[in-house]
């Protein structure tokens, strides 16, 4: 907290310097409202910089401009990525932690949430990928899900994804405002559409789309292997349960969609983001279809 208040006291430090001659108000006044010492503002003021100084400045202003762009959702691993990425430079995460906590600059915070999927009892497959979420090439091991959002105040839709396991990329995803087989079978066409003769491990929990008939009829006609959680078990499937987390505090949370095409555009565009411009340490500091292509060529 006290490197927090340290930095809020230099931005008003700025702040006055900025200010002072848009102002009829004196140096005193302005110090006055901001609850600084007069003396302290001369003594920063006055100071010389060093070198470092003034490269944690240049830093500081990139940390905001970027954190300003992304709203607010990149932690300090992430930035990392990006600054490096964008000057071409190689500072580490402790350094660009620092200097975000001396803006005071905070990511948003994933919250835990219960796991609350209804098993069923009928057409239940072993689970076959035994929480082993490594792929030693694409199209190996899928995982997918479903989870509900909110538009418009009260109304309900449904986003189901199917990510594959290698590079961590989105392969298929729809919205839809039912929850029911054709959302999951409409994923499934888009997921084969984008990578014909495919045949995964799709890893699912037990929910009632995934032990129908119809999931069961169409995966085995692609011959697909299926695979499934244990029941209530949120361990067994947390890779999707994951990217859940990581859309929702990233996209979903802090905005309001008033329609349901607000909501999708919003989705679009997230997705898109995910797949070219969500740099991954794991895979490189590269983005998963950026990783992907890189491998494939």
């Amino acid at each position: 907290m006290e490197v927090t208040r340290r930095g809020h006291k230099l931005a008003k430090f700025q702040a006055i310097d900025e200010y002072r001659s848009e102002t009829t108000l004196s140096v005193e006044g302005l110090c006055e409202i901001l609850k600084v010492s007069k003396s302290g503002y001369y003594k920063w003021l006055n100071h010389e910089k060093q070198a470092y100084q003034t490269e944690d400045d240049w830093l500081m202003e990139k940390i905001r401009l970027r954190f300003i762009d992304s709203n607010g959702v990149l932690g300090y691993r992430q930035m990392c990525i990006h600054i490096n990425r964008d000057h071409n430079t190689n500072y580490s995460p402790g350094k660009i932690r620092r200097l975000m906590r001396l803006l005071g600059l905070k990511s948003h915070i994933r919250r835990a949430k219960g796991y609350s999927t209804q098993a069923s009892e009928r057409n239940l497959e072993p689970n076959l990928l035994n929480q082993n979420f490594q792929a030693s090439h694409s199209n190996e091991k899928w995982v997918t899900d479903v989870t509900h959002l909110f538009y418009g105040g009260h109304k309900k839709a449904y986003l189901s994804v199917i990510k594959d396991l290698y590079d961590g990329s989105i392969i298929a995803y729809q919205v839809s405002q039912r929850n029911d087989n054709p959302l999951v079978l409409d994923t499934i066409k888009q997921a084969i559409e984008a990578n014909p003769g495919a045949t995964p491990i799709i890893h699912s929990d037990r929910g009632s789309q995934y032990t129908s008939g119809a999931y069961r009829k169409v995966t085995n006609e692609l011959g697909w292997r299926r695979s499934m959680s244990r029941t209530g078990n949120c361990y067994d499937n947390a890779v999707i349960e994951s990217f859940f987390g990581t859309f929702k505090c990233e996209c979903y949370h802090y905005n309001y969609f008033p329609t349901y095409k607000d909501l999708t555009d919003e989705i679009d565009a997230f997705m898109d983001r995910y797949n070219n411009r969500r740099y991954q340490s794991k895979l490189n500091n590269l983005a998963p279809i950026e990783f992907r292509n890189k491998i494939a060529a």
